[in-house]
């Protein structure tokens, strides 16, 4: 007998939607859409749609292994009994020898779930293991909000129904955002109007009815020019300024020296146009601004963030942009991680340039789950050197055979998400509910939580390491649901959390900074800052298409193309057709894609997609720079600078 199970998608994504699982004799037979959450109703996206496949995978891992040489020596299986032998006992060895900063908890978004991606914390908390900052992806932006506004939430999707002006500004919510899409189509529908501004022209740029190309680097000054012409065609809004704001003489007397034709340089783009989205943000209010991960992904792409929130203020929006929205959740996440419970802070080291450490041999085993490093982290080639280390044992716990699979010493199964319980929060929207398992898990995968707690036994360890999961959830969810109980969420209810105040703003002044007196107080420029630009060479920009979620589904829908996008006038330059191979390369390294010549990317632009290998298996991820940002320690990928050329010897395989 079929029947549907609902679930909850974990996976690092805004949307979070809500599904069902239909399941036959202990088989999933498909995965649709559930209609219960009228954002996420009605569609998946085409991971969503090809999650079937994904769990009966050949690529899945189904049993505990042991590699003898790394990278990508022979594999053993072996029993989970003597995998938790190996490990409890490495543990061990390094505690005794090293001590616990010797041990490096390695984890991400890979799922998103409160007991896969928390509540699994909890031994390496109690250990004392080193840990990341986990900067790679969003950090900068969520910094530099901070600065301004206290806090780095803003609009809730379901609060942009109605909206008569909706900028995604570096964000293809065509591709990455699919509901957040559609909400913006509806508005539309209803006489709103949809702003693209990319140096890329996006599918979402092609579908909007306006569209900016600004050089990429250039934000901070676009949108000191957006403000410019706010205040010149007095489209502000004195009062709110006046009573929710801080520091707006300052900023005005920074606008001031902006002249029209400096900005048209900076950015590439004409004045009129610049004062046409002006325009718009003044005459077509309420207003939301969608802010990119993408954009803060450079070298000053925390400035760029701060810039472009400040608009809505001028003209009386309280947080009228969308960054994330993780931020604004109540819930005790300190309890939920074990981090509550333990005296010393753990070592924190930069995720972006955790290459050079691990190369460096800085810690001795390295426990990985919910990321795929070996691929993800900038400057890959240092964290495989990093991980292929003699004297380093590497444990990695995933669902499918990956990348950093050839670099790790012990492989163990997960179990994917429709095979296990949790609850998942989005980072946009605020409704939850539990996610139920939809099968047994397949061979002998096994859980995060599972994972942990057997190791803290076969270490001896007991007391809240060993809490039951389900009952640190309903303590540390106590309080965060409006109208709703944590019971309510067991038996299947939707629930709504709790969030912060739009109007709430924990700044030195209890205001929105213009200019931030937490930047003066750091040592950092109190208004954003216009760096110059890229230096000699091609900016090369990366993103995100529909078939993949960073390294995932390519069991399923093949390898991410290794193609690169050049604008036509670069191309002739360089004397390079569609179809021919290009070597792009700078100071880390080189990879060696097929060209399509596009005027989709501007001159002097080359765009590819996010986490592509080139034609000889070496990763887009080699030339990328491992340097954080001053603001927030994020990464700089998009602002990788390269030069390019023809290329024939296809036989020149170093990687």
């Amino acid at each position: 007998m079929r029947k549907l199970i609902e679930s909850v998608c974990p996976r690092d994504c805004y949307d979070t939607c809500f599904l069902k699982a239909e399941a036959e004799e202990g088989r999933v037979i498909r995965v649709i859409p559930d209609d219960a959450n009228l954002l996420t109703s009605r569609f998946l996206c085409p991971r969503g749609n090809k999650d079937v496949e994904r769990i009966y995978s050949d690529n899945r891992i189904l049993t505990p292994h042991i590699r003898y040489s790394k990278p990508g020596g022979a594999l053993e299986e072996i029993s989970w009994e003597d995998a938790l032998e190996i490990i409890s006992s490495k543990i061990r060895e390094v505690l005794d020898e090293y001590g616990p900063e010797a041990i490096l908890r390695l984890d991400y978004s890979g799922n998103m779930g409160l007991l896969s991606n928390v509540f699994s914390r909890r031994l390496w908390k109690y250990l004392g293991a080193a840990e990341t900052d986990y900067t790679v992806c969003s950090a900068s932006g969520h910094a530099a909000l901070r600065l301004h506004y206290g806090d780095s939430y803003g609009v809730f999707p379901e609060d942009t129904l109605g909206m008569k002006l909706m900028v995604f500004w570096g964000f293809n919510a065509s591709v990455s955002a699919m509901h957040i899409w559609h909400l913006a189509i509806k508005n539309r529908k209803r006489g709103g109007t949809i702003v693209s501004i990319d140096p890329i022209r996006t599918v979402t740029a092609e579908k909007s009815d306006v569209f900016l190309r600004p050089r990429p680097g250039s934000d901070v000054t676009l949108a000191y020019g957006v403000m410019k012409a706010l205040i010149e065609k007095d489209y502000i809004d004195e009062e709110f300024i006046e009573s929710y704001t801080y520091g707006f003489d300052k900023l005005k007397k920074k606008l001031d020296t902006l002249s029209h034709g400096y900005i048209e340089t900076v950015t590439g783009i004409e004045w009129e146009r610049i004062e046409g989205l002006a325009r718009l943000y003044g005459e077509r209010k309420p207003s939301t601004t969608f802010i990119g991960f993408g954009v803060q992904k450079s070298r000053y792409g925390a400035e760029a963030v701060r810039a472009i929130s400040l608009i809505p203020a001028l003209i009386g929006i309280h947080r009228g942009f969308y960054y994330s929205n993780s931020g604004a959740w109540i819930y005790d996440s300190e309890y939920l991680s074990g981090a509550k419970f333990v005296s010393k802070k753990p070592k924190v080291v930069n995720q972006v340039s955790l290459g050079r450490l691990l190369e460096k041999g800085e810690f001795k085993l390295v426990y990985i789950y919910n990321t795929n490093p070996a691929q993800t982290l900038p400057n890959s080639h240092a964290v495989r050197r990093g991980l292929s280390r003699d004297d380093v044992f590497v444990i990695l716990h995933d669902t499918h055979w990956n990348e950093t699979a050839d670099y790790s010493d012990m492989i163990l199964p997960a179990a994917t998400y429709l095979e296990k319980e949790d609850i998942v929060f989005s980072y946009s929207h605020r409704y939850t509910r539990l996610s139920r398992r939809a099968i047994q898990p397949l061979g002998e995968s096994r859980d995060e939580v599972w994972v942990m707690q057997m190791i803290a036994r076969y270490l001896g360890i007991q007391g809240w390491v060993l809490e039951d999961p389900w009952h640190a959830l309903e303590n540390a969810l106590r309080d965060s649901f409006e109208g709703c109980t944590f019971e309510d969420i067991m038996n299947g209810k939707i629930c709504k959390i709790k969030v912060k105040k739009r109007d709430h703003y924990p700044t030195p002044t209890g205001k929105i900074e213009l200019y931030s007196l937490k930047a003066e107080e750091m040592g950092i420029s109190p208004l954003p800052t216009q760096y110059p630009l890229k230096g000699d060479g091609y900016t090369l920009i990366t993103s995100s298409i529909p078939r993949y979620t960073h390294t995932q589904f390519q069991d399923v829908y093949g390898g991410i193309p290794k193609k690169i996008l050049i604008n036509p006038s670069d191309a002739n330059e360089h004397g390079i057709e569609t179809g021919d191979l290009v070597r792009i390369y700078n100071d880390r390294g080189e990879i060696v894609l097929k060209a399509i010549v596009s005027d989709r990317v501007s001159k002097g632009v080359l765009w590819a997609p996010k986490l592509c290998n080139d034609i000889f298996g070496r990763p887009i991820n080699s030339i990328t720079s491992d340097t954080p940002q001053e603001i927030g320690s994020g990464s700089s990928f998009n602002s990788t600078i390269v030069k390019i050329e023809g290329y024939k010897d296809v036989t020149n395989k170093t990687h």
